[in-house]
C-alpha cells in the first residue's frame, strides 16, 4: 500500500497513542490553577509574564507558556512536520480579559530515522498577549488554563497541566518591561515580517520549489518551514544558492518515499511559511506559486536517479512478479492457480489459451492506466500510480467490490472459483471472459499495492518520454501476469502444488482476510479524501455512509446464501446492491454557514455585538443531534432564515465532557444534548430554549420570534 507523510504521520500518531495508554490513563490534571512550575513526564511546564502580572485597563500584559524538556526530549511546532503534533492551551477567562493566539518561535529540525520533525528542544517559551478591556475594574482576577502538550524522544508521551495566573488590575501606570528571561528571548526569536526592501518569490516544478528571497538581511545556515504540511520533503536536504543581494532554496515537493509520487499532485496556490536566515532572525512570508520550469538537479528524480531504461524495464518486470505477494494481490493468484490445478487434467489443451488470455487482461488494463496518466500529464496534472486512489468514488466502488467478492471468499455464499464471477458468462472459470477480466481485476486490486523495486522504477518512467513510459509498464504488467502465465504453459508443474482437499475451501476462506483487511485501509483512506479542512467531521460521515453500504452488501449476501440459485434471491441481492451503492456514492450538498466553537468567551462575544446567537449543543455520539443536523439544521429554509436574520452560530461539541459547556447546559435548565438555545439579540431577553426534536417549523418559528 502506498506510504505518504501524512500516511506517516496517521500511522505514528496511533501507534504513540496506543503506547501511551497507560500513561495517559494517569494524567490527570496537576496543579492548582497556579502559575507552576509543574513537573510532568520529562518536561516542565509553566505559565510566566515579562513583568510582574498586573495590568492596565485596556491595556496588554506579556506572557507565555514555558517548557523545559528533559536531555533528548523535544516538543513541536505548529506544524510539527512527519509526525507530533503543538502544545496547546486553552483558558477560562473572568469577563473583560482575552488572550491572543500562542506565539510559536521559528523551530528547528529535528531528525527522527527517515522522518523530519519541526520542533523544540531543552527549552522553549511560546508568548500569549493578554489584553484588559477598559471597563474591568480594579482588583485580583484569576485565569485558568489547561494546558497540552505532546512530549517526544525515542517515545512519545502525551501531557497536560492545570495552570493559571492571579493578576492585579491596577490603575496606576506600569512600567516597560525589559525582554528576560526564557519568555524574553522568545519574544526575539519569533519571526517577523519582512522589511519593506525584502522581496519573496516562489517558483513551483514537477518535483522543487525554488524561493527566492531578496533581502539586505545576512544569512548564515537558511531553511523554510512551512505553515501547512504535505507541502514540502520535510526530511530532504534544502539547496542554498546564494546570489546578490538575497538567497535562493531549492526544496523538494513532498512525494510517497517509496514511489516518488507526489503527495498532493496540485501545486498549491501560494506558500507560506518561516524563512530562516540565522538563528537569530527569521521572516514570516507567504507568496503565491508561479507554475513554471525548475532547472534539473540531482535530486530530480529524471536525472539524479542513475536510472537507465533497461535497469528501469528489470526493475518494472521483478516488481510486477514480488507484487503477486502483495496482500492485494496474491488471493487472485492463488485462486487462478486453485482453478488450474482443479482443471489441469481435462483442459490441458486450453490452458495456454486462458494463460495468453489472463496476460492480455492485465496488459489492456495496465495500458488503459498508463494511458489515463499520460493524458493527465499532457494537461499539466502530476497524477502517478495508484491516481485512481484519489477519487472517493473510485475508492467507494472499490471498497464495495471488494468486500463483496471477500464475503463469497469467506463463505457466505458461493459465486464460484473465478474472481470474475460477476455475472452472466464471466462467472465461468472456462470461459475466456472470465480469464481476460480475472487480469482486469488483478490490475484493479493491485493499484493500492507497491511492491519492492517498483518505486524507482515507476518514479523513473512517470518521468520518461511517452514510448519509455508504456514499455516500463508493460514490463511491470508482464511481472504480475507470469507466474500464472508459466504454470498455464508447463501444466506439468501444477505438479508442485498440493491435491486437491477439503483443505482448498478452508484456505480459500483464509484468502478473504487479506481483503477484509484492505477493505479497511480503503475506509481509511476514503475518510481522508473525504474530508475537508473547514468541516473535519464530513470525512466521519461519508465513512458512515460507506459502512452502512457495506451492512447493505453483507445483507445481500447473506440472501445469496440462505436461498442459492433462486431468481428471487438473485434480484433481491441486486436492488440490496444498487442501494448499497447509491448510498455510498450519495454526496449532500455541503452547508455554506459556519459553526464557530463554543467557549464561554466567544458566546459573550457574540452577544455583545447585538446579534442573535442560536447554540447547538451536541455531540457525536447522540442519534437525535445528528437526525436534527442533517434533516433541519442544513435545509435549505432554515439556513436561509439563519443567514438573512445575521444570527451567529455556535457549536458546543459536548463528545468529550467540558465542564464549560456543562455550566452553560445547566444555566438554560438542560442536563444533556441535544439542547437548542437561541440567544436573543436583546441583552436582557431571555433565552429561548428549543425541543430536543426539532422541526423546520419549530426552528423557523423561533427565529420570527426573535425578529418581533
Amino acid at each position: 500500500m502506498p506510504s505518504s507523510p501524512s500516511t506517516k504521520r496517521l500511522l505514528l500518531t496511533v501507534l504513540l497513542a496506543v503506547s501511551s495508554i497507560a500513561a495517559q490513563a494517569q494524567l490527570t490534571p496537576v496543579g492548582e490553577g497556579g502559575p507552576g512550575p509543574v513537573k510532568a513526564a520529562h518536561l516542565t511546564a509553566e505559565l510566566t509574564t515579562l513583568a510582574p502580572p498586573s495590568i492596565n485597563p485596556g491595556g496588554t500584559l506579556q506572557a507565555g507558556l514555558v517548557l523545559t524538556m528533559e536531555e533528548k526530549w523535544h516538543v513541536y511546532w505548529i506544524n510539527a512536520g512527519d509526525s507530533g503534533q503543538p502544545p496547546r492551551v486553552v483558558w477560562t477567562m473572568p469577563p473583560g480579559i482575552k488572550a491572543g493566539p500562542m506565539q510559536f518561535p521559528t523551530p528547528t529540525r529535528l531528525p527522527l530515522g527517515p522522518l523530519m520533525d519541526f520542533g523544540y528542544e531543552d527549552n522553549v517559551a511560546f508568548p500569549i498577549t493578554l489584553t484588559a478591556d477598559k471597563t474591568v475594574k480594579p482588583g485580583p482576577v484569576h485565569l485558568d488554563a489547561m494546558v497540552s502538550w505532546l512530549v517526544c524522544s525515542s517515545t512519545c508521551i502525551p501531557g497536560r497541566a492545570h495552570l493559571g495566573l492571579n493578576l492585579n488590575v491596577v490603575t496606576e501606570p506600569l512600567p516597560v518591561p525589559a525582554p528576560v528571561g526564557a519568555l524574553g528571548t522568545a519574544l526575539t526569536l519569533l519571526p517577523i515580517t519582512p522589511p519593506p526592501g525584502a522581496k519573496f518569490s516562489v517558483l513551483g516544478g514537477k518535483h522543487d520549489f525554488v524561493l527566492t528571497l531578496l533581502t539586505d538581511d545576512a544569512t548564515s545556515d537558511p531553511e523554510f518551514y512551512p505553515f501547512e504540511p504535505d507541502e514540502i520533503d520535510n526530511a530532504a536536504d534544502q539547496e542554498i544558492t546564494r546570489m546578490p543581494g538575497g538567497v535562493q532554496l531549492r526544496i523538494p515537493r513532498a512525494t510517497d518515499p517509496q514511489t516518488k509520487i507526489l503527495t498532493t499532485p496540485a501545486l498549491p496556490q501560494s506558500l507560506h511559511g518561516v524563512f530562516k536566515l540565522s538563528d537569530d532572525v527569521a521572516y514570516d512570508v507567504t507568496a503565491p506559486v508561479v507554475p513554471g520550469e525548475v532547472p534539473l538537479t540531482s535530486t530530480t528524480p529524471s536525472s539524479g536517479s542513475g536510472i537507465t531504461v533497461p535497469t528501469a524495464i528489470g526493475l518494472a518486470l521483478l516488481g510486477g512478479m514480488i507484487l503477486n505477494l502483495m496482500p492485494c494481490v496474491f488471493p487472485v493468484l492463488f485462486l487462478k492457480g486453485l482453478a488450474l490445478v482443479q482443471s489441469s487434467q481435462k483442459e490441458r489443451v486450453h490452458a495456454r489459451a486462458h494463460g495468453l488470455v489472463y496476460a492480455l487482461g492485465i496488459l489492456v488494463s495496465f495500458w488503459i492506466i498508463v494511458a489515463v496518466l499520460l493524458v493527465l500529464r499532457a494537461g499539466g496534472s502530476q497524477a502517478g500510480w495508484g491516481f485512481q486512489l484519489q477519487s472517493p468514488t473510485f475508492i467507494a466502488l472499490l471498497a464495495l467490490g471488494l468486500f463483496f467478492f471477500s464475503m463469497s471468499l469467506a463463505g457466505q455464499f458461493d459465486l464460484g472459483l473465478s474472481l470474475t464471477s460477476v455475472g452472466g458468462g464471466l462467472a465461468r472459470k472456462e470461459g475466456y471472459a472470465g480469464s481476460f477480466f480475472t487480469g482486469v481485476l488483478a490490475t484493479l486490486v493491485a493499484t493500492p499495492c507497491t511492491a519492492p523495486l517498483m518505486g524507482a522504477a515507476i518514479g523513473f518512467a512517470l518521468a520518461q518520454p511517452a514510448g519509455i513510459t508504456f514499455a516500463i509498464f508493460t514490463a511491470l504488467g508482464l511481472g504480475l501476469a507470469l507466474p500464472y502465465l508459466l504454470l498455464s504453459f508447463q501444466p506439468s508443474w501444477t505438479r508442485i502444488l498440493p491435491r486437491p482437499g477439503a483443505w482448498m475451501e478452508i484456505l480459500k476462506q483464509l484468502t478473504a482476510l487479506p481483503l477484509f483487511i484492505t477493505v479497511a485501509w480503503l475506509l481509511w483512506v476514503y475518510g481522508n479524501l473525504s474530508s475537508l479542512p473547514a468541516e473535519p467531521t464530513r470525512g466521519v460521515d461519508h465513512v458512515f455512509r460507506l459502512l452502512l453500504s457495506l451492512i447493505l452488501l453483507a445483507i445481500a449476501g447473506w440472501a445469496l446464501g440462505r436461498w442459492p440459485a433462486r431468481l428471487q434471491s438473485t434480484v433481491s441481492a441486486v436492488l440490496i446492491a444498487v442501494c448499497a451503492v447509491a448510498i455510498a456514492l450519495y454526496y449532500p450538498k455541503d452547508t455554506n454557514l459556519a459553526w464557530a466553537p463554543y467557549t464561554p468567551q466567544a458566546l459573550a462575544d457574540a452577544r455583545a455585538a447585538g446579534h442573535p446567537v442560536f447554540v447547538d449543543f451536541t455531540a457525536a455520539w447522540c442519534l437525535s443531534c445528528q437526525v436534527n443536523e442533517r434533516l433541519v439544521l442544513r435545509s435549505a429554509d432554515v439556513q436561509q432564515q439563519l443567514a438573512d436574520r445575521k444570527i451567529t452560530l455556535i457549536k458546543a461539541d459536548w463528545t468529550q465532557y467540558d465542564p464549560a459547556i456543562t455550566h452553560e447546559l445547566s444555566a438554560v435548565q438542560r442536563s444533556g444534548v441535544p439542547t437548542y438555545v437561541l440567544y436573543p439579540a436583546a441583552k436582557d431577553a431571555p433565552p429561548d430554549v428549543l425541543p430536543e426534536l426539532l422541526t423546520k417549523d419549530l426552528v423557523l418559528a423561533a427565529i420570527q420570534r426573535d425578529a418581533k
